[in-house]
């Protein structure tokens, strides 16, 4: 089993569910508030570990109590966190989730995940082999996260961005990205499947939310269902199906056979409430019916 390594961002997710969201000036009864472990980067190397991938993260939180819980829920998911760095005086990321009718809407600071370095990403890649998954996002900064991609491409890492948020600062790295798993809008931000193919990645998977996924490589597009549930909370349903389809390439599965798993496993993520929490595990996938 190939080795995965996650470079993204951790937050602590504050949750309040409305039956609308607020105009300008107007105060709304909400229900449900909690405290949940998140962040893209989290949530993805969460999925990779419940799903039964080999997986380290890197990354950054704040010495606070939001870090140290991020920590130790990622540690017992079964993540390698020797990589992520405490700093002193930098909080933790935070997102704050307005759930409204099973969608949510999502306000993000950044905090320490916008302290993100280089050398962060060196001292964990010196881990890596020829032949391991290297998977990021953009919720810290994008020369970073540029910078990673470039150096996993030149040791021969099998390189993996899920572009969210999308931002159009990371088109000068696409270059070294081998599949990119953007959503509806995010590929149309970066210029749809013509334009991220003059950059060499050779797969797109473009996630539809209730409707599937559309894989295109070698030229070819071709939809796939997703099975229905009844949906609860939609945060990191993305980063489920990523981190599962990861887990599953790290096993040696297709490219087809690994994205269902992943798209089956986000599925049972949007039946539930919060991010990490939400994720399900192997076994749950395996036998869910």
């Amino acid at each position: 089993m190939k080795k995965i390594f996650v470079v993204g961002s951790l937050n602590s997710d504050l949750v309040i569910h409305a039956p609308y969201m607020p105009v300008g000036g107007e105060t709304l009864m909400g229900s449900d508030f909690a405290t949940n472990n998140g962040g893209k980067g989290a949530n993805q190397a969460c999925a990779c570990a419940k799903l039964g991938g080999d997986i380290y993260m890197c990354g950054c939180v704040g010495n606070d109590a939001f870090g140290e819980g991020l920590i130790d829920s990622l540690s017992k998911d079964g993540v390698h966190t020797d990589y992520i760095r405490k700093i002193d005086g930098v909080p933790t990321g935070v997102a704050v989730i307005v759930v409204t009718k099973g969608e949510n809407r999502i306000i993000l600071d950044s905090g320490a995940n916008a302290h993100l370095t280089e050398k962060d990403i060196d001292l964990m890649l010196e881990k890596a082999t020829q032949g391991d998954i290297y998977l990021t996002q953009l919720e810290n900064p994008i020369s970073v996260i540029g910078y990673g991609l470039r150096r996993a491409k030149e040791k021969g890492l099998f390189v993996v961005l899920n572009p969210a948020p999308a931002n159009v600062e990371i088109k000068e790295y696409l270059q070294y990205v081998d599949l990119i798993t953007p959503n509806e809008t995010e590929l149309e931000i970066l210029g749809g499947i013509d334009e991220l193919s003059s950059y060499g990645i050779k797969t797109i998977i473009t996630t539809l939310g209730s409707k599937g996924y559309e894989i295109y490589t070698q030229g070819e597009a071709k939809r796939y269902s997703c099975i229905k549930v009844d949906v609860v909370d939609t945060t990191a349903a993305g980063d489920t199906a990523s981190g599962g389809l990861c887990a599953m390439l790290s096993k040696g599965e297709s490219l087809e056979s690994a994205m269902a798993f992943g798209s089956r496993a986000a599925s049972i993520a949007c039946s539930r409430d919060g991010a990490q929490k939400s994720i399900p595990t192997l076994d749950e996938v395996v036998n869910f019916k």
